[in-house]
């Protein structure tokens, strides 16, 4: 793969460009027809029990396998007035959890006026954290804000080994990580008998399935202690999308062919069953909606008649709307699963 790739946008960063290459893959059966062989589609909504945040693309790293293809030059970014378009619709349900995405969602000047607002209305809230933003120097007092509100973090850690690390997420960033997560520790994050969440997320390296969560989860809990004295909760282990920059990868190293087969024959009506976009409704930066996303990078908005917009929010209707998909759902069916809190199965 070209290094040049971590320090770049994806050339395939237009959507179209993106669902053209997964419509073509002439060895694949359509997402659409496996789910009617196995009596499960078309896809509906049951509810919605995650209202899922994306702040915008802006973001103090460059990794490649990134979906959002976010990076320090990305202008795309959420304004105050439809974050309030997000609280509004908030306080009108029970919805229970909120989870805030990017890019570096921290880097978003609404994210802590969201926190907040989200907290006083009593809602669990879970912030996905690259770790690294909460050094720099403009984000001091981040830990501290996160801890004070009861913050999830649900933070990326493709490996316990720097050079598996730093090839997705750049050099340096392992190093980082680390320094991050024992200032996360000293907040009591991730700590024995302590209400403050620490997740972590591995997603592979290359173009394979993730290994079992449970195992993984085990060495990771294993070597971050005894390696490093880090402690943490839940490991997620989560199938990288063929989307954006890992999309990028798999042509440039000539696997996208054998990746979306591997996909395609590892799917599991199980996990389809159990796919989070039955509970997830996703909020794009500029307020349109999706069903998760993966589907928001690709900008297949929700569709059958639903509201396709945050200030037209209607839960009625978007708690029973059908799901969109396409042949990048076969990542989230694949195996056990994957899904935004890990696997499904």
């Amino acid at each position: 793969m070209p290094l040049t790739l971590l320090g770049r946008q994806s050339s395939l960063a237009a959507p179209s460009e993106q669902l053209k290459v997964l419509a073509d893959s002439a060895r694949l059966l359509p997402f659409e027809t496996r789910l009617e062989q196995a009596s499960l589609g078309p896809l509906r909504a049951t509810g919605i029990t995650v209202f899922q945040i994306n702040v915008g693309k802006l973001c103090n790293q460059t990794c490649r396998h990134c979906h959002v293809d976010a990076g320090p030059d990305r202008l795309e970014t959420m304004s105050l007035e439809t974050a309030k378009y997000c609280i509004q619709a908030l306080a009108n349900t029970d919805i229970p959890t909120i989870d805030i995405t990017g890019g570096a969602p921290e880097l978003n000047a609404q994210f802590r006026w969201l926190v907040e607002q989200a907290r006083a209305l009593d809602r669990h809230v879970m912030d996905r954290c690259n770790l690294s933003v909460l050094l720099l120097p403009s984000q001091a007092d981040l830990a501290e804000f996160l801890a004070h509100h009861h913050v999830e973090i649900i933070a990326s850690l493709p490996s316990f080994q720097a050079s598996q690390t730093d090839a997705q997420r750049g050099e340096g960033m392992f190093e980082k990580s680390l320094e991050a997560l024992h200032l996360l520790n000293r907040f009591g994050y991730g700590r024995p008998n302590s209400s403050l969440l620490l997740n972590l997320v591995h997603n592979p390296v290359g173009a394979f399935l993730p290994p079992k969560q449970e195992s993984l989860e085990a060495q990771f809990k294993k070597e971050l202690r005894a390696r490093y004295g880090i402690e943490f909760n839940r490991l997620y282990t989560i199938t990288n999308m063929p989307i954006s920059r890992f999309l990028d990868f798999l042509i440039e190293s000539g696997n996208y062919d054998q990746y979306m087969t591997r996909l395609a024959n590892a799917f599991n009506s199980d996990a389809a069953a159990g796919v989070m976009c039955h509970h997830t409704l996703s909020v794009g930066w500029d307020g349109r909606l999706y069903d998760c996303d993966f589907n928001q990078m690709l900008e297949l908005p929700v569709d059958h008649g639903a509201p396709s917009h945050i200030r037209d929010f209607d839960a009625a209707q978007l708690h029973r709307r059908r799901i969109v998909t396409r042949n990048h759902c076969y990542g989230c069916t694949a195996g056990s699963g994957s899904s935004c809190g890990g696997t499904i199965t």
